[in-house]
């Protein structure tokens, strides 16, 4: 014979436990006459099938006919009007969740005027309020199939990321100026994911930005362009990168008489490099050349990873961006070629 559960309550749910199940696994079987309590800052709704049915808030209750008319009309056509019922309750919690916190799982990639690609980590805090249970468990326990507090609000900040990465498309504001608009990104940032909440039941308070910051590449870029002091433009950013390599190769010069006379060489291909550039940089137009010369030793077709190196990002993001369309790149076979001026093309676009 069933056991019938003739009082109905959830004592131990701690003020961040946002659910409690009864019965924790399975359907409970009820009946009209049984006891619901429930504490001030709880709401119970009574589910079956996949559909919340009636909510009892503070107090104490007893099932009946009148309180529970949702609930008497399934039992009547269920069972005839015959209890016990099964269905299964939750508990509510009503409080408002303070000092939530969210962040992007994985760095989002976003456009920037000085930069070209950007790779981006945001992180901040929010705080929420269930307003309307019998929705909640609707969208949230029927729809998803979830009632544990972790997978809540994960599924919670997953929304707050994803309206937040809509936004900073949409500003189009470069990695530099961010720092300044925190308040404004937080601000459009509430306004777009309020209505989802409001969907689910669920009030957002607050919500703050405390960070966007560049991941460790990103971060690499920076300091390599903060190093060039006033060449700011993209085809100065690349001779210099150029000029940097000879450097390098000038400084790796082989042992002996050879390598002494390698090192030179590349030495002073390095000064004139530079010299180059910085002229270039310093005359901009007024030379009347059709214009600066594309950085030495780029391919006019080039691999993935020239490419990736050319455009100071990882292979990964840019076939995201062949992927998503945005660069046109030819797959031969298992590998990509692309065009130098298809890559420009998309830096300036």
């Amino acid at each position: 014979m069933a056991r019938i559960i003739d009082v109905i309550e959830a004592p131990n749910q701690q003020k961040d436990e946002m659910v409690r199940r009864l019965p924790e696994y399975g359907s409970g079987d009820f009946r009209f006459g049984s006891q619901v309590i429930v504490r001030e800052f709880q709401s119970a709704i009574f589910f079956r099938d996949g559909k919340a049915y009636d909510a009892f808030g503070p107090g104490r209750h007893t099932i009946t006919t009148l309180n529970a008319p949702l609930l008497s009309n399934l039992v009547q056509a269920v069972t005839g009007g015959k209890t016990p019922f099964t269905a299964e309750v939750y508990f509510v919690n009503m409080l408002e969740f303070l000092d939530e916190k969210w962040g992007t799982a994985e760095p989002v990639a976003l456009r920037d005027a000085d930069l070209g690609l950007v790779r981006l980590r945001a992180f901040g805090t929010y705080s929420f309020q269930v307003n309307n249970a019998s929705l909640f468990v609707n969208k949230i326990v029927g729809a998803q199939g979830i009632y544990q507090t972790a997978q809540i609000t994960r599924f919670l900040r997953g929304i707050i990321v994803s309206k937040l990465t809509d936004l900073l498309g949409e500003m189009g504001r470069g990695l530099f100026d961010l720092p300044a608009l925190y308040d404004e990104i937080a601000a459009g940032a509430k306004a777009k994911v309020q209505d989802d909440f409001a969907n689910l039941g669920v009030q957002l308070k607050t919500l703050y930005v405390n960070s966007i910051s560049p991941t460790e590449e990103t971060a690499k870029a920076i300091d390599e362009r903060a190093s060039m002091g006033a060449i700011g433009d993209m085809q100065a950013y690349l001779q210099f990168q150029t000029a940097r390599g000879i450097r390098d190769a000038a400084q790796a010069g082989g042992e002996g008489m050879t390598g002494a006379g390698v090192g030179l060489g590349a030495g002073v291909g390095m000064g004139a490099a530079m010299a180059q550039m910085i002229s270039q940089a310093a005359g901009g137009g007024q030379s009347g050349q059709a214009g600066a010369p594309a950085a030495a030793g780029t391919p006019e077709i080039m691999t993935l990873s020239e490419a990736a190196a050319y455009m100071r990002v990882g292979e990964d993001d840019v076939l995201s961006i062949i992927n998503s369309g945005e660069l046109k790149a030819k797959k031969i076979g298992t590998s990509y070629r692309i065009s130098k001026k298809a890559v420009d093309d998309y830096l300036a676009s």
